[in-house]
């Protein structure tokens, strides 16, 4: 492990504790469709920089299928491999071939990595170069990298370009609003951060607190869904705590509990109603199946976390990484 990797992973351990602390996003700006913002809504002005992979990236992709703004808002995929020590993603070159839509180089930039990218918005820049980067190609800066307020705008700022089927697919009902940031904040930091805490944790008891968290927010959902006869977490209609729940419930069996050892149990075989919920999602909305990508997803968490997986060996199993319904 070199010294650069050893001093990112570092960078984000609380040294009191052992326990993983995730930085913040910088880059907070809006669209919006009210007259006279800075980012309004136009077609063909921004542009997703994604990676498979990232769960929290994952996300934004999701939300820009399920509300038809492909034509709207192009993407572009980085290499599954993240430098922890360096320039972080790196886009693929013209000889490399990777599965899944839009893993191409840079198309909009000419970059190279997602830090060049930061670098081209800010100079200046000096914190983390995450990925999604919601980039805006008229004003050539970040509009926003912080995924859960990307994906709330994707919700709603782009409706006055959309034709009335996805106009009308609105994942954060007003009146379930608040039962939605309530969802989504237990959730986040139990169980989509939690597995990071618990797979970077650096002592014991950091570990065990962060295991026993993510569980317990596992035990609450699989209550949740056992005591409804709705497919979503929150009823009838698929809102963002589904969306914001997918990417680490897709990845848990594959990656967490083996790399972050998160195993006290498996999903499809230790939680039954979540196993459905995933089911339906992936085998039956196309937005979810779409933006799946398997090996993007096995190959960084194995490849690139090497401070926790030093020989970089990807385990062949579960298989099948879904099972069909």
């Amino acid at each position: 492990m070199s010294s650069a990797k050893e001093e990112s992973i570092k960078s984000v351990i609380d040294p009191a504790t052992g326990e993983f602390k995730r930085p913040a996003a910088q880059f907070r700006n809006f669209i919006s469709s009210e007259p006279g913002a800075e980012f309004p809504p136009e077609k063909g002005r921004y542009h997703l920089y994604v990676s498979y992979a990232c769960p929290w990236a994952h996300r934004t992709l999701i939300v820009q299928k399920l509300k038809g703004l492909e034509d709207i808002i192009s993407f572009t995929s980085v290499h599954w491999y993240m430098d922890l020590g360096g320039v972080s993603w790196r886009f693929v070159t013209l000889d490399e071939n990777l599965p899944g839509e839009n893993v191409v180089p840079d198309p909009i930039n000419g970059v190279q990595n997602i830090r060049e990218l930061y670098l081209l918005a800010d100079p200046n820049y000096s914190g983390r170069f995450s990925v999604p980067v919601l980039w805006d190609k008229k004003l050539k800066t970040i509009v926003n990298n912080e995924s859960s307020e990307i994906i709330r705008m994707l919700n709603t700022e782009f409706d006055g370009l959309l034709g009335e089927e996805f106009r009308g697919v609105n994942i954060v009902p007003q009146g379930l609003r608040e039962k939605i940031d309530e969802t989504n904040a237990w959730i986040y930091d139990d169980l989509n951060n939690g597995v990071y805490k618990s797979g970077i944790a650096k002592t014991q008891e950091a570990y065990e607190k962060a295991v026993t968290a993510v569980f317990n927010s596992l035990d609450r959902i699989e209550d949740l869904l056992q005591h409804t006869s709705e497919p979503y977490l929150l009823g009838s209609q698929l809102t963002e705590v589904d969306v914001r729940l997918y990417p680490t419930i897709v990845r848990f069996d594959i990656v967490y509990v083996t790399l972050f050892k998160t195993n006290l149990k498996t999903i499809r075989d230790g939680y039954p109603n979540i196993h459905r919920w995933l089911q339906h999602l992936y085998w039956d909305i196309p937005a979810f199946n779409e933006t799946t990508n398997v090996e993007h997803i096995k190959k960084h968490y194995f490849k690139s976390l090497t401070p926790i997986n030093p020989d970089g060996n990807v385990p062949l199993g579960p298989l099948p990484d879904i099972r069909e319904k």
